[in-house]
């Protein structure tokens, strides 16, 4: 009895010390792992209702409430303070300065209502990545989480930092700044999440060269048509389509969840570097000038331009290295289609070929000239796919 409890704690420990090597930064093993530190500011936030496990994601009711509150009280503030703009930040009937704040103000306020709605199908989303994100090696989150990690934590504290330096600290500014890490974080899980995705994708394009190759092996085509390869072949076409399928429809759920405040970010962007560099670097005197000595008298608004340019060059970076995982499937289920003759198999490589065929259907409206080249695809095989 006294043996048999004595393993027990032992396996305790041991599990105790495996969930604290899970969770150390810049060495990410997991789904779970890459998103801790995001996680974490989140909850900070109050924008993450959900209990940090590393077996299972689920709503947490005090968080849950702990969220509503925060949301309810950050929604009372921002009127308050849009009501009271000019007497909140002191700026002497400047109506450029007033614009941009209320055009922040009602932004981050929509941002934080959204994310605080659709709570649920974001925890589903989270469910969905950790479960296709679990074929993948632990070997493919150690690298990028140094960059990730890095990313939230720099961008976190450098706006919590930079805003409480540089205005005064009173009522209206902690709303400011609450509302500037809420939209950064809101980015930054849009963005790892997308980066996930795309790890999953380059899983698949893996996946499929290496069918390739074994096919292409001299001594594998003697027998490759033999009934036992082309059911192992078919079962593994059929379990990288599948997977396809669920990477597809998660890129389906994730844009439905972040568009929103994606778009909104884009637009508050917009405002802020236009209104900034328009008002603090062109001068209107005897014709349109430049000035540079007035842009570096102003240097402490330059960063805060810099930091959003930087933010939206990351998101474009990492939604375009999504898509170029996403094309390259169809490159290579072309050398798939070449490289055999069998029927069955034919087959299977077209509707993994049709899936990639509606996941492009659904995120690129310009995408003519794809479906032209893949309805000829499908007349010279003359395969029927259903």
């Amino acid at each position: 009895m006294f043996s048999l409890s004595l393993s027990k704690s032992r396996e305790e420990r041991v599990k105790s010390k495996i969930e604290e090597r899970r969770w150390w930064l810049f060495h990410a093993i997991d789904f779970q792992s890459l998103m801790y530190p995001c996680f974490i500011f989140c909850r900070i936030l109050g924008m993450h209702p959900y209990k940090i496990n590393a077996l299972l994601f689920e709503i947490s009711k005090p968080y849950y409430i702990l969220s509503t509150i925060t949301v309810c009280v950050s929604c009372f503030c921002a009127l308050i303070i849009i009501i009271n703009i000019s007497e909140s930040f002191d700026l002497n009937q400047n109506i450029r300065k007033i614009i941009e704040l209320i055009s922040f103000y009602i932004i981050g306020n929509f941002i934080t209502i959204i994310t605080f709605v659709l709570s649920g199908p974001r925890i589903r989303l989270f469910k969905t990545l950790r479960q296709i994100s679990s074929r993948l090696p632990p070997e493919s989150y150690q690298k990028p989480s140094i960059l990730i990690h890095a990313k939230d934590m720099f961008g976190f504290f450098f706006l919590l930092v930079y805003t409480l330096s540089y205005h005064n600290w009173h009522f209206s500014v902690l709303c400011l700044l609450y509302y500037n890490l809420v939209i950064f974080q809101i980015n930054m899980l849009y963005i790892n999440c997308v980066y996930v995705l795309k790890a999953c994708f380059k899983k698949i394009n893996n996946d499929l060269e290496n069918l390739i190759t074994k096919y292409d092996q001299p001594h594998l085509v003697r027998w490759f048509y033999h009934k036992q390869k082309n059911s192992f072949l078919l079962k593994e076409l059929k379990a990288l389509k599948k997977q396809h399928l669920k990477i597809s429809e998660s890129v389906q759920m994730l844009n439905i969840i972040f568009s929103p405040q994606l778009l909104a970010t884009i637009i508050f962007i917009i405002i802020i570097i236009t209104f900034e560099l328009y008002f603090n670097m062109i001068d209107w005197r005897n014709g349109l000038s430049i000035s540079w000595i007035r842009q570096i008298s102003h240097r402490n608004v330059m960063p805060y331009v810099v930091f959003y340019a930087v933010k939206i060059a990351l998101i474009v970076w990492v939604c375009e290295a999504g898509k170029n995982q996403a094309i390259k499937i169809s490159t290579i289920v072309h050398d798939l289609l070449n490289n055999t003759n069998d029927e069955q198999i034919k087959h299977e490589v077209l509707k993994i070929f049709i899936s990639v065929y509606f996941f492009y259907i659904s995120y690129h409206d310009t995408f003519f000239t794809y479906r032209i080249e893949h309805l000829k695809y499908y007349k010279l095989c003359n395969i029927s796919l259903f």
